[in-house]
């Protein structure tokens, strides 16, 4: 399997294969916990290429995709200066998404993101994601010296979530 991760502006295709990998993890983190009506209800009417490309358009903002013999199969998207309250003022911080299809989820895959998102939040003091607890990706993130500070509620039906830091440049 060729497996690449690499910016992506917010083009037409670039949306749509952004939108394919979120209808599809929207759907499979909250299967277990939502009824597939409201999962729906959401996919067709929350997620709006609009915002999506209008949100990519802030300078603040990027998006990494992740392509697995040409396929999208996950994303990252990385908001520069981004803030959850419990962040000490003086500190830079970037939020990130991390999200892989769990029929590609494997180490290679997750090191492939990672490690472009990793390059790409270099300049940062802190990373930050607030990440499902059920979410199979919080396993990987801790590994790659997350630390969970704080329980929290996500995603569009606020389930049960933890905010993750990782510090990077040490002030």
């Amino acid at each position: 399997m060729d497996i690449i991760s690499k910016f992506t502006v917010g083009s037409e295709e670039g949306i749509s294969d952004l939108i394919t990998l979120v209808d599809s993890s929207v759907d499979t983190l909250h299967k277990d916990f939502v009824k597939e009506e409201n999962i729906k209800r959401y996919i067709q009417n929350e997620i709006d290429p609009r915002k999506m490309i209008n949100e990519l358009n802030d300078l603040s903002n990027q998006l990494i995709m992740m392509y697995a013999d040409q396929k999208p199969v996950g994303y990252s998207i990385i908001k520069s200066g981004s803030l959850h309250p419990g962040i000490s003022g003086g500190k830079r911080a970037t939020e990130i998404s991390f999200v892989i299809l769990s029929a590609f989820d494997s180490p290679e895959t997750r090191l492939s993101l990672w490690k472009k998102c990793r390059s790409a939040v270099s300049f940062t003091d802190i990373i930050w994601i607030n990440m499902l607890d059920h979410d199979p990706l919080a396993v990987f993130l801790k590994e790659s010296g997350f630390i969970p500070v704080t329980s929290s509620k996500a995603g569009p039906f606020e389930l049960p979530s933890h905010i993750l830091e990782l510090e990077i440049n040490k002030k």
